[in-house]
């Protein structure tokens, strides 16, 4: 393998005069707009006509990435910070904490898309688990406005550390707990703003559409189109106002629940991979998302703003369809009350471990109890070892990746955990800690941007899971991957290295980009927060050096640097795997394609077979 090289700050590559409106005499606003969860190549002016409006008549960053793990939280991160998650902590939605978490019910497996619990993780990692400064951060203390507003966790994560009673700006914070004890405080301003437009002081649950269904149930048929009305409302009819009123420059995030909602809980599709998340509720809560998009736009255009404002549109994600199914797992040999004959079901990965490893396994989301031989874990993550408050093992469990904890250090352990996981057909690739030495069919971890200043806790191994395409002219659109989670087969999914989940949605439009342009070289949501702050003339003072480029290429008169692809692959384990990692390379900034083991991830095909990776 080639020796690891290290993702630099894009500060090597500089901004020519008047690519920036750091150089314009007037400062700039900003919109980052995130459609959680919208594929990459499924916007068409059929599905999402707002979206593909601005796509083509603005920048189309048509070779846009996620991070691994191509989680919302994760890349919320990234996206907040333009880190990295090796600098952010931030490794997938549910984390290795090492310490109970009192808002979680005392787990030490927290679930990060709740405020108090995001609260309570910054008190425990010395005030800021991010470590690193947040975009609505920087922006606040420079003056400028700023609000976020969508679906909590990612949402409140672009300025979490923001203490509501202090002295100064605040950022305006609007999402699904708004107005009950977990929401942020409405100021006096807005709450006299939110009355005088008609608009409740809470936020409207989501109803039919966060129904998830059970193995017998199909989930929802609805789009989460009440709850975005208000969102929508509130940011076209408060916000914007507002923020004009004030006369100076402002930042606004808006963070859309759908389609990432209407895929997961989706009910067109019980039980069977077709159509997945490619029924009539996903495409409606594609459309959802697309609505809210153009009333954002229509309000720009009717308070005189649109001339002065940039828009970037990224989604978190890509998407893929559940499947359940493995001939090698010993849990899906086993009968479960709510799980269907030969499924997987949650928590497969904890309950085979322990099997393998010949330990007991205990429930962290349950008091620590111990996990019966024909149950599986409540929430699917896992504690094994003899003593539960000191596990061998640690399973986080999120989707289409799983981490796994090693909180000694232990090479042999991680040695044996590893060969237990490589005899399983869904796994595709895994990632080990550097610290821990290298291991046959394994790449370390630093090779992905993993391994960096985070002060939480760091995986041992981060576990990709199968995927393939269930047939359909563009294979990224109709993804399926086995997946760890409460949902079903035929539900919706993200978390792994198909090329299904790592292509996101990505565009932009404004003053500062330019038009009709179609952008060839690969960007990441690490370089959407690096872009976002050079824009707006913030200078973040960084921990980390991990940190995404400017895209200086879709900007008028800005530098269009080189792009290159490339491969590593691990040496062969006893039985002949190899972990394959396809990326892009812009200078030292990498960009990951697909990875995992040929033949088992979607976009990497089987060796011997002409390979050919969507998204380049």
């Amino acid at each position: 393998m080639r020796r690891t090289i290290l993702l630099l700050s894009a500060g090597l590559i500089t901004l020519t005069a008047g690519a920036a409106s750091a150089q314009n005499a007037t400062p700039r606003n900003l919109i980052l707009f995130v459609p959680d969860g919208l594929r990459g190549r499924i916007v068409t002016p059929q599905t999402a006509p707002a979206m593909a409006e601005l796509r083509d008549k603005g920048v189309n960053f048509k070779n846009s990435h996620s991070l691994f793990p191509t989680f919302t939280m994760a890349n919320g991160s990234a996206m907040a910070s333009g880190h990295y998650l090796g600098d952010t902590g931030t490794f997938s939605n549910t984390i290795y904490t090492a310490r109970p978490v009192t808002h979680a019910n005392n787990t030490v497996t927290p679930f990060l898309e709740v405020n108090p619990v995001l609260l309570e993780v910054d008190e425990q990692f010395g005030g800021d688990y991010l470590n690193e400064e947040t975009l609505l951060k920087m922006a606040r203390d420079k003056g400028y406005s700023t609000a976020a507003i969508g679906k909590h966790g990612p949402t409140f994560i672009f300025d979490h550390t923001d203490k509501v009673g202090t002295t100064g700006l605040h950022s305006i914070i609007i999402d699904d707990v708004t107005g009950s004890k977990n929401g942020v405080p409405l100021s006096d301003e807005m709450k006299e703003a939110l009355t005088k437009a008609g608009l409740p002081l809470e936020t409207p649950p989501r109803g039919e559409n966060s129904k998830a269904g059970d193995a017998k149930t199909p989930g929802t048929t609805s789009a989460n189109v009440a709850q975005q009305a208000y969102m929508a409302d509130v940011a076209s009819k408060v916000v914007l106002p507002m923020f004009k009123a004030r006369n100076k420059p402002f930042v606004l995030v808006f963070w859309s629940r759908d389609p990432d909602g209407s895929q997961h809980n989706t009910g067109d599709s019980l039980n069977t991979i077709t159509p997945g998340i490619n029924g009539p509720t996903s495409m409606a809560g594609i459309k959802n998302a697309d609505n809210n998009l153009a009333q954002l736009r229509k309000t720009l255009d009717e308070l005189g703003l649109a001339a002065s404002t940039n828009i970037i549109v990224s989604s978190d994600h890509g998407f893929s369809t559940i499947s359940k199914e493995s001939k090698t797992s010993p849990s899906a040999k086993i009968s479960y009350e709510d799980t269907p004959k030969d499924f997987l079901p949650m928590g497969f990965v904890a309950i085979d471990l322990a099997k393998a490893l010949n330990l007991p396994l205990f429930d962290p989301n349950d008091k620590n109890a111990r996990v019966a031989d024909n149950a599986h874990p409540k929430a699917g993550n896992g504690l094994i070892g003899n003593d539960p408050a000191k596990p061998d093992v640690v399973i986080a469990t999120n989707g289409g990746s799983d981490l796994i904890y090693i909180p000694a250090k232990d090479r042999k352990l991680a040695d044996r955990t590893i060969k237990a996981l490589l005899e399983q057909d869904y796994v595709s690739g895994l990632f080990v800690d550097d610290e821990l030495g290298n291991f046959p069919g394994t790449l370390p971890m630093s090779r992905l941007g993993l391994k960096g200043k985070a002060v939480v806790p760091h995986p041992s191994i981060v576990v990709n899971f199968r995927s393939w395409s269930s047939g359909c002219d563009e294979p990224t659109n109709c993804s399926v991957q086995v997946a760890d989670t409460v949902l079903r087969q035929g539900q919706g999914m993200h978390g792994s290295f198909s090329r299904g989940d790592t292509l996101n949605f990505m565009a932009a439009i404004g003053p500062d980009f330019k038009s009709g342009y179609v952008d060839p070289l690969p960007v990441s949501n690490a370089d959407v927060g690096a872009t976002a702050a050079k824009l707006l003339g913030l200078t973040q003072k960084a921990k980390g050096r991990l940190i995404g480029r400017v895209m200086t290429e879709a900007m008028p008169n800005g530098a269009t640097p080189k792009a290159h692809a490339e491969t590593i692959t691990s040496k062969p384990s006893a039985n002949g795997l190899r972990t394959v990692l396809n990326f892009q390379r812009v200078g030292s900034q990498r960009y990951f394609d697909t990875a995992g083991f040929p033949g088992r991830t979607l976009g990497l095909e089987a060796e011997g077979s002409k390979q050919k990776t969507a998204g380049k």
